[in-house]
């Protein structure tokens, strides 16, 4: 293997990339956004992810790695597109079918093909391998198909591409070794073959497993709230347990795995999956559970305005995908008694479709601050820093905020029991 052909260069696509071209293989990437390829080919990046940029600028200056609007011949195709939910939460794999037919015609036999998008089970038996097939190629014997499903947390992308257990599942038995043996020349961590669905399905699992824990520790916050108890607390306390780990809970869940994928498994198997979609609920409501809270705390307020502290659905990110926050900023914007400012360092205004706010300017005559993504910029918040606000109270919806200050009020989702509607005192009435 020479010559690496990646199709799709966003989160997983572009590190996937960089990391293919920094052990020594010459590596094309392809992506149907103009803009991103210039910026590639540049030596710069469009995404936000530690460490991505000095290496894409490295590998692209030795001529190692280029970025195109359309494959080539290689020795090896990763797909790696995004696979959405339809407005009825059933699966759109229309990049991943497009992103197939694009590669089909540049096929040899011998190749491997490698989809790492998540994908619902049997999408590499029933979708991927007809399309193949089709382009005059056996998927038994030709072209060896795997389905190799990322596994990485964002922010430490480059590191567990590399460190991190690899599943691999393949069409066929040889495909599966033939497309393991394409990431035991990076891996580190261990490589596991098995059958394809195994595969599609075990990635599946792992994302609806986290989102079944969050919903739990969800329902809890508001059982917490309904009771009068502390359920951050409560959480600290179970989990010293040594066979509980209740993961934390947020103002929703986000980011483009845990938010989509049960749905994956709902649409296959819709009897079955009753927990799933109980979990999925639970998650949903969350949005407009903490906006209920907000319209709770403010509501001896006229004209309340409110700074919106973090759009991405992750920490320390740029990733609004699916994210919670921008559903309860809209949420916020649409009742017209909220004056709504919205702030996140690490957003580009490109981003998201509504104005975006200094930190200044979310700020300055603020009643209260909602925090909804963890970035150590509002870890670090000090009261002096508040001061433009006219009453200083932040809602904090990812216990993030250890702030120990009389002259802030700081309320956390885990305990709600004893939020308290702000009042403005007659001198700071406008």
């Amino acid at each position: 293997m020479e010559k690496v052909c990646v199709v799709g260069l966003g989160y997983i696509g572009l590190p996937t990339s960089a990391i293919f071209a920094a052990a020594g293989f010459d590596v094309v990437g392809v992506d149907i956004n103009e803009t991103v390829v210039a910026t590639i080919n540049s030596g710069d990046i469009h995404i936000e992810e530690t460490g991505l940029a000095e290496l894409v600028n490295k590998v692209v200056k030795e001529g190692k790695f280029r970025a195109q609007l359309a494959p080539e011949e290689a020795d090896v195709f990763i797909i790696a597109v995004p696979t959405p939910i339809h407005d009825d939460y059933t699966a759109n794999v229309d990049y991943v079918i497009e992103a197939t037919k694009s590669v089909a015609p540049y096929l040899r036999k011998g190749n491997v093909v490698i989809v790492e998008s998540t994908i619902p089970p049997r999408t590499m038996d029933d979708v991927v391998a007809p399309i193949i097939r089709e382009y005059g190629f056996d998927p038994e014997h030709d072209v060896y198909l795997a389905h190799c499903p990322e596994r990485v947390l964002p922010g430490r992308i480059l590191t567990e591409l590399i460190e991190n257990t690899r599943i691999v599942g393949g069409v066929t038995k040889e495909a599966a070794k033939k497309a393991a043996d394409v990431y035991r020349t990076i891996v580190k961590g261990e490589v596991i073959e098995t059958e394809a669905v195994t595969a599609e399905m075990a990635k599946l699992m792992e994302n609806t497993f986290r989102d079944v824990n969050i919903a739990l520790a969800n329902e809890l916050v508001k059982i917490a709230q309904r009771i009068g108890v502390n359920a951050h607390q409560v959480i600290e306390l179970a989990n010293k347990h040594p066979r509980v780990n209740i993961h934390l809970p947020g103002p929703g869940v986000g980011g483009h795995c845990l938010a989509v994928d049960p749905y994956f498994i709902v649409e296959k198997a819709k009897e079955e999956s009753q927990l799933i979609q109980t979990a999925r609920r639970i998650n949903n409501s969350m949005p407009h559970f903490v906006v209920e809270q907000i319209e709770r705390m403010t509501a001896e307020l006229e004209a309340p305005a409110i700074a919106v502290f973090g759009l991405t659905y992750k920490g320390n990110t740029d990733d609004v995908r699916e994210s919670p926050a921008i559903g309860i900023y809209e949420e916020l914007r649409r009742n017209k008694r909220f004056d709504v400012r919205a702030y996140d360092p690490h957003v580009k205004p490109s981003q998201v479709p509504f104005p975006l706010a200094t930190k200044e300017e979310a700020l300055d005559g603020a009643h209260l601050i909602v925090v909804l993504a963890d970035h150590n910029e509002f870890k670090a918040l000090t009261a002096d820093e508040l001061a433009p606000m006219k009453t200083k109270v932040i809602f904090d919806t990812k216990n993030c905020i250890h702030l120990d200050d009389e002259r802030v009020t700081v309320y956390k989702i885990g305990h709600l029991s004893v939020v308290r509607a702000i009042q403005e005192l007659p001198s700071e009435r406008v």
